[in-house]
């Protein structure tokens, strides 16, 4: 089991322990937030590390503080802990995606046909797009 990464608490001045690479955990957007890409989650987000994609959205792993205040606030329930199973191609996307697409930190109006794509199941096959959003 991974818990919540001590680099960004040390960096946050909350921690001084030693840490090794595998002792963490961060929070990832799934395959659910394309295609709906509800911002209600970047709003509450402390540390503003969520990155904007044409049709969905990822968290940065390195400056995610495993908080879990936007686990809630996302109507397509698209954000997990990366220690649930089966995600660890949900966090790979992420951590590539957060490095070329822009932050974003203000809630934008969901898609016009978001509701459409809730609960629609292969949407990273059909649908993902590798292109950036346009951030704030």
């Amino acid at each position: 089991m991974r818990y919540a990464n001590p680099r960004k608490l040390i960096r946050l001045g909350a921690c001084s322990e030693p840490y090794s690479s595998e002792s963490w955990m961060t929070y990832v957007v799934t395959e659910a937030c394309i295609k709906c890409k509800y911002t209600d989650c970047v709003e509450v987000c402390p540390v503003d590390c969520f990155y904007e994609g044409e049709n969905m959205l990822v968290i940065h792993p390195d400056e995610c503080i495993d908080c879990g205040v936007c686990e809630p606030e996302c109507p397509a329930d698209a954000i997990k802990p990366d220690t649930e199973p089966g995600l660890e191609k949900w966090l790979e996307v992420n951590t590539e995606y957060a490095k070329s697409w822009p932050n974003i930190t203000q809630k934008k109006d969901m898609p016009p046909d978001a509701k459409e794509f809730e609960g629609v199941e292969g949407k990273f096959e059909k649908y993902f797009s590798k292109e950036p959003g346009s951030g704030d």
